[in-house]
C-alpha cells in the first residue's frame, strides 16, 4: 500500500499534468534547452501528430531500412535507433510524429518509449514542423565571438520568423546549434535541405559567413539553386589561412644530423 505522503505527492503531480493540459502555452522551452533546435517538454496531440495518424516508410526506405537494419547482430537490433530516426525525419520533411517513432519502435522491437527518450535527447532530431530548408546557427563561444549572434539576427529579420519558426510557405525555419567543429571557420551555418525528401536529403556546412552572405544563401536556395558549400571567403581555401600560407612555404630543412648522440 502507498503511504498517505505518496498519494498526496501523486495527486499533486496529476493536478500540475491537468493545469498544463489546460494551458499547452505554458510549455515553453527550458532555459537549459533553449539553444536545440526544437525542443518541447513533453509531447501534445494535435489533428496532424497523435498515434491515430497513420505513418510508414515508403517501400524504397524500407529497403533502406533492411541495410541498415544488417550493420547490427540481431540481438543488438535496437542499436539502429537513431539512423531509422534520421531515415524517418529525412522522409516526414525535417521532424518526427508521435506514429514515425512507434514504427520505429516496432521496427526494432522496443517500446516506444525508448524510441522517445533517444528522439528527445538529441537536438539533431525536431518534434515539431521545420521548414524545408532548416537553418542552423551554430551559437558556441568561437562563432559567438566571430558574430553568430548577429548571423541569427539577420536571419530571423530577413525571414521574418522567431527562431524555430516556420515561414508562411512553409520554406525555411531558423534553429540553433552548439559546436558543429568548424571553429577555424566560425561562424557557420548548417542547412538541413528536406525539399526532396529522403531521396535528396543534404545537410551541408557554410563556413565564414558574413550577414550579407546568409541572405544570399537564403535567396539562392528560395530560387532552387545550390550555393557553393565551405568557406564562403573567395580569399581562403577550406580551413587555410586568408590569403594563403606565409610561413612554411618550401620543404622544411632536415635535422642536423641523423645522429642524435653526435649532435
Amino acid at each position: 500500500m502507498f503511504s498517505p505522503a505518496a498519494r498526496l505527492a501523486s495527486k499533486r503531480m496529476l493536478e500540475i499534468r491537468q493545469v498544463f493540459r489546460q494551458f499547452p502555452q505554458l510549455t515553453v522551452e527550458s532555459s537549459t534547452s533553449r539553444s536545440f533546435s526544437t525542443a518541447l517538454n513533453y509531447h501534445i496531440d494535435s489533428p496532424d501528430n497523435n498515434p491515430d495518424v497513420p505513418w510508414d516508410f515508403t517501400d524504397a526506405n524500407k529497403e533502406r531500412v533492411k541495410e541498415i537494419m544488417s550493420h547490427y547482430p540481431s540481438n543488438y537490433k535496437q542499436s539502429a535507433v537513431i539512423p531509422l530516426l534520421d531515415l524517418a525525419q529525412q522522409q516526414h520533411g525535417g521532424w518526427l510524429t508521435v506514429s514515425s517513432m512507434n514504427t520505429v519502435a516496432k521496427t526494432i522491437g522496443v517500446a516506444p518509449i525508448r524510441v522517445y527518450e533517444v528522439a528527445t535527447f538529441y537536438s539533431m532530431f525536431n518534434r515539431v514542423k521545420v521548414g524545408k530548408y532548416h537553418l542552423l546557427v551554430c551559437g558556441t563561444t568561437p562563432c559567438m565571438i566571430r558574430g553568430s549572434r548577429e548571423i541569427e539576427d539577420t536571419l530571423l529579420k530577413h525571414l521574418r520568423v522567431k527562431r524555430n519558426e516556420v515561414t508562411k510557405d512553409g520554406m525555411f525555419s531558423v534553429g540553433e546549434m552548439e559546436c558543429m567543429g568548424c571553429c577555424v571557420n566560425a561562424p557557420m551555418i548548417t542547412v538541413a535541405d528536406y525539399s526532396k525528401s529522403s531521396e535528396g536529403y543534404t545537410y551541408n556546412y557554410y563556413e565564414d559567413v558574413t550577414p550579407k552572405r546568409v541572405v544570399e544563401i537564403v535567396e539562392m536556395l528560395r530560387r532552387g539553386e545550390t550555393p557553393p558549400v565551405g568557406t564562403q571567403n573567395p580569399n581562403r581555401i577550406r580551413g587555410g589561412p586568408a590569403g594563403g600560407n606565409t610561413t612554411l612555404l618550401g620543404e622544411p630543412k632536415p635535422p642536423p644530423c641523423r645522429d642524435l648522440d653526435a649532435c
